[in-house]
C-alpha cells in the first residue's frame, strides 16, 4: 500500500497547533487547569476531524447506482457541542459564592474552534480570530482599568472580620469605609461556639493596591478580633 503525504493537512494541522499553542500559553502562564498541551491537543485533533469530514464528503460521494449525500461539516457541529464537556469541568462554584473558570471554558471552546477553522481552510480567519480573543483577554482589562470607568479600575476581595459584640458591626463597617474599600455583598453570622460576629463581604478596592496594605488597614480597625482576606 503506498502512503501519500497530503502536505495541505499538514499545513492545516501545524498551523492548528501554533495557533492552539498561543492559546494555551496565555492560559500557563496564568496558572489555570487548561495550558498549553491541552490547547494544542484540542486545536490539532479539531482540525483533523473537521479535515477528514470535509474531504470524506467528497471521496465517499458514491457512484452511479448509490448517491450518497453528506454534510461536510456534521462532524465539526459535533466537536463544539462536545466541548462543552471540558469546559464545564474547568467552571468552578467557590464557597465565597463566586464563579471562577469561565475565561477558561471559553477559551476551550474557542481553541476548538480554531481548529474547526482551520481544518475548513479558513487560515487568515484563525490567525485574525487568535489575534483577537489574545487582544480581548490580555490588552483589553488593562486599557479599561486605565481609561474605563472607575468601577473597572476596581478588584474584588472577599473578606472576614471577627468581632466580639453586635454593637461593633456599624462602627467597623464605617472604618472600612474610611479605608477606601467599598463594601458590596455583606453578611452578617453568629458564631455560637466562639459567641463572636462573623462579618463576610466582598469588597472592591483600587487594582494598583496591595492586597497586604488592605489586611493591615483592616487589621487596624479597633474591636476587629481576625481578618481573613482572599483575592480572587
Amino acid at each position: 500500500m503506498e502512503w501519500m503525504i497530503d502536505t495541505s493537512l499538514l499545513l492545516k494541522l501545524g498551523l492548528s497547533g501554533g495557533l492552539g499553542a498561543i492559546i494555551g500559553l496565555e492560559r500557563e502562564l496564568k496558572s489555570k487547569p487548561v495550558g498549553l498541551k491541552t490547547s494544542i491537543v484540542i486545536s490539532v485533533i479539531s482540525c483533523l476531524l473537521t479535515a477528514v469530514s470535509v474531504e470524506s464528503a467528497y471521496l465517499y460521494h458514491g457512484d452511479a447506482d448509490v448517491n450518497v449525500t453528506m454534510d461536510p461539516l456534521r462532524l465539526a457541529a459535533q466537536i463544539v457541542s462536545g466541548i462543552g464537556f471540558l469546559g464545564a469541568g474547568v467552571i468552578l462554584h467557590r464557597a465565597n459564592d463566586t464563579i471562577s473558570g469561565l475565561t477558561t471554558a471559553a477559551m476551550i471552546w474557542g481553541a476548538a474552534g480554531i481548529g474547526i477553522i482551520v481544518g475548513a481552510g479558513f487560515y487568515a480567519a484563525a490567525l485574525a480570530g487568535v489575534i483577537l480573543i489574545i487582544l480581548a483577554v490580555e490588552m483589553l482589562p488593562v486599557v479599561l482599568r486605565f481609561a474605563g470607568p472607575s468601577r473597572l479600575q476596581e478588584k474584588d476581595l472577599h473578606i472576614k472580620l471577627r468581632t466580639a459584640s453586635h454593637h461593633y458591626v456599624e462602627e467597623i463597617l464605617k472604618d472600612v469605609e474610611k479605608g477606601q474599600i467599598t463594601v458590596k455583598e455583606i453578611r452578617i453570622l453568629y458564631d455560637e461556639k466562639r459567641h463572636t460576629h462573623l462579618l463576610v463581604f466582598t469588597a472592591g478596592v483600587h487594582f494598583k493596591r496591595r492586597t497586604t496594605e488592605v489586611y493591615y488597614t483592616l487589621s487596624e480597625i479597633p474591636h476587629v478580633q481576625s481578618v481573613e482576606l482572599e483575592s480572587t
